[in-house]
């Protein structure tokens, strides 16, 4: 009985290893256009925001930066940005996610224009967890195609563990730091893990040291769900 078991869960354990190779995504398979056109400049576009939280466009977009350009690009300044698309009354990405990017290739310089839009952020005390439902969208200011595409469901975890055998006593006290400690999440950390997680799979730029070196790297699904640590 033992030998069978052995042998069910080995060839279980094959299958497994199989398919994985088999469907093995990587970068260049999931986002080829990417080492065609080979984009240099970043314009981050206000993130379009489809939720009741207010605030969750802005928790995206001063997080942005950073990510993007330890990938290796030159990311347009938010903040200098962000002034003149108020000024020039672009400030609602929704009016250009579907239009002619090419002004901003003249305005910016910028190769291509990263649209994100938020579809839920809910925040659970009891859970300890926020969760966020949102798409990245990079799209070419001179030929408007869509470059990189990410789309899904990602859980903040919030949880605090003490690490101790306290018995009910200390499940309680866990719950009760774990509740503080998810209201008082700087919401804007929860966004960069967010942005950290799905760019993670963005190519290389110019600017790092894999540029044009990492088509086999291999690379999460285009659509996601998953669960990062604050």
């Amino acid at each position: 009985m033992k030998k069978y078991i052995y042998f069910v869960l080995v060839a279980m354990l094959f299958v497994s290893c199989a398919t994985s190779m088999s469907t093995g995504l990587t970068r260049e398979k999931n986002y080829p256009k990417m080492y065609t056109d080979k984009p240099l400049t970043i314009l981050v576009m206000p993130p379009i925001n489809k939720t009741v939280n207010v605030e969750a466009k802005e928790y995206f977009y001063t997080s942005m930066m950073i990510p993007l350009c330890e990938k290796g690009y030159y990311v347009i300044s938010p903040f200098l940005a962000m002034d003149l698309l108020k000024s020039e009354s672009a400030y609602d990405s929704e009016l250009f996610m579907n239009a002619n990017l090419s002004s901003f290739n003249k305005v910016f310089g910028a190769d291509v224009a990263l649209f994100t839009v938020i579809n839920t952020w809910s925040k659970s005390t009891l859970g300890n967890v926020i969760t966020v439902d949102i798409e990245y969208i990079l799209k070419s200011t001179t030929s408007n195609e869509i470059l990189f595409n990410r789309k899904g469901k990602l859980s903040v975890d919030t949880g605090v563990n003490s690490g101790g055998n306290g018995g009910l006593l200390g499940v309680l006290v866990d719950m009760a730091a774990s509740a503080i400690n998810t209201a008082l999440t700087d919401k804007v950390i929860a966004a960069r893990r967010c942005n950290n997680y799905v760019l993670h799979d963005l190519p290389d730029g110019r600017y790092a040291p894999m540029f044009d070196k990492d088509q086999n790297v291999s690379a999460g699904g285009i659509e996601f769900s998953g669960t990062v640590a604050q």
